[in-house]
């Protein structure tokens, strides 16, 4: 069989599990299980570098996630094939034509297995069963999609319908008559009742010729513009740069109806592996174990006479009494409170929050960057306060702010500072100012991380308030 090429779709925003999961952060790159400290993403590549004929992964993410998606994959000790820059959001088709056009030239035989970043799979070894299964039939030139055997009537997946009545122990594939869009309540019940619908998972494998004539067949123009934007591509330390003009011409499609509901050479192969797309506080819920009462809470809890709900602590102690069937999640900057039933309703509220302009609609209080992050502790309107984290050995930016000074306070470990020609040493409990207008830059020259209280002062705050000169990490 030909080795397969895993490609990592990273995109989402994951809304429905705000206020934890936001554009700035979504929840493909946090650790949301309980128990566990590596994300959806890292969980999704160690998962994957366990089955065989397994070569490196391409990951294909938002520009803005660049720095996450790396220093999650150094966390793992994972090296990439390579790491592809969306300008823009397109959907499934365009992201896997690029993957698969970034391979074709040398490996047209291949088989690209598509995944989803977020996803959980409880029993491996029935999903690795399913992936020998669908390599059987890539190798042969079909196209193949995973359909999981449903467990209840779901409205927040698509369906996949059958052409015949599936066997979960057949090992076949078999004959695809339609893709479904999310149904309401009554039609979900109806296909779960009905033994020729499966869950679509949103997972693929095909050769990677096999998939580049199907879309080319079916969309030409897709494939073209795709083309233009891999062949204009800049190579950026360790990204690929898709370029912008021409990737933005693709249309927003999914590689289902762009291709698998067209094609005659598509195959879905039922999986019965555990799997859930973690696409609501719902269905974490359903994944964790629970206490006496149906509960599942994490981080500082306490409850009493409390049944069939979700509370979750990321900072503050969260006291429940007397209640039952809700959400709760608490962040540092935002309380979620829903009835578990609304789960499906939460991306609603993300979508006001944003219409409103209020910042923890997308944004967290702490923002990542490639030299380690920050934390927004308190502001108003002409004064914010961070603490800031520099890994060992890395710098920020030699740059400059045109409306703000700054104050910088280590609190922790040792960092080598520029301000214009000056260049000097800071210890803990010592301190600087650099005035507004002033080239400066950080570096954390010590063997421990970086921790420092930064104080800024002026008419205006925000992040693009910086004129960049240098730049270890191409920004």
């Amino acid at each position: 069989m030909g080795n397969i090429v895993p490609v990592i779709m990273c995109g989402g925003t994951g809304s429905r599990l705000w206020p934890m999961s936001r554009e700035s952060f979504p929840k493909q790159f946090l650790a949301v299980k309980k128990g566990t400290k590596t994300s959806l993403l890292q969980n999704t590549i160690k998962r994957i570098t366990k089955f065989e004929n397994i070569e490196k992964p391409i990951l294909i993410c938002n520009e803005e996630h660049r720095f996450i998606v790396l220093n999650q994959l150094k966390e793992i000790d994972v090296e990439p094939d390579s790491i592809i820059l969306e300008p823009c959001g397109k959907n499934t088709a365009p992201a896997i034509a690029i993957a698969a056009l970034n391979i074709e030239i040398t490996h047209p035989e291949k088989n690209l297995l598509i995944l989803a970043a977020d996803h959980d799979i409880k029993d491996e070894a029935k999903f690795f069963d399913c992936l020998r299964n669908a390599h059987n039939y890539s190798d042969r030139g079909f196209l193949v999609t995973f359909g999981i055997v449903p467990t209840k009537p779901e409205t927040g997946f698509g369906y996949i319908e059958v052409a015949e009545e599936f066997n979960i122990n057949s090992r076949k594939g078999y004959s695809i008559r339609s893709f479904l869009e999310k149904p309401d309540k009554k039609k979900a019940e109806e296909f779960v009742s009905n033994g020729n619908y499966l869950w679509n998972s949103g997972m693929f494998m095909f050769k990677t010729k096999a998939i580049i004539n199907e879309i080319e067949k079916f969309n030409p123009e897709l494939i073209k513009y795709c083309s233009e934007a891999l062949n204009k591509s800049k190579r950026d330390l360790s990204f690929t740069r898709l370029d912008k003009e021409e990737f933005s011409k693709c249309q927003n499609i999914s590689i289902d109806i762009a291709v698998m509901e067209k094609t005659e050479s598509s195959v879905v192969i039922p999986c019965d592996i555990g799997w859930s797309d973690i696409g609501s506080w719902r269905a974490l819920w359903d994944l964790e174990e629970k206490d006496e009462n149906n509960n599942v809470s994490q981080g500082r809890v306490m409850i009493c006479d409390v049944k069939d709900s979700y509370i979750r602590s990321n900072e503050r102690l969260v006291v429940g009494l007397g209640i039952d069937n809700l959400t709760i999640i608490e962040t540092n900057d935002a309380i979620l409170i829903s009835n578990k039933q609304s789960d499906q309703e939460v991306k609603k509220i993300t979508r006001k929050l944003n219409k409103y302009n209020y910042v923890e609609g997308s944004e967290h209080k702490k923002g990542f960057r490639p030299w380690g992050n920050y934390l927004n502790l308190a502001e108003e309107d002409n004064w914010k306060v961070k603490k800031i984290v520099v890994e060992v050995g890395a710098s920020l930016s030699l740059q400059l702010h045109k409306q703000r000074s700054e104050h910088w306070v280590v609190v922790k470990g040792s960092a080598l500072v520029e301000i214009n020609e000056r260049k000097f040493s800071l210890n803990e409990n010592q301190s600087t100012y650099i005035p507004k207008g002033s080239k400066h830059r950080l570096t954390n020259n010590g063997n421990l991380p970086l921790i420092l209280i930064e104080i800024q002062s002026g008419d205006y705050l925000g992040e693009d308030d910086i004129v960049r000169f240098k730049d270890n990490y191409g920004r």
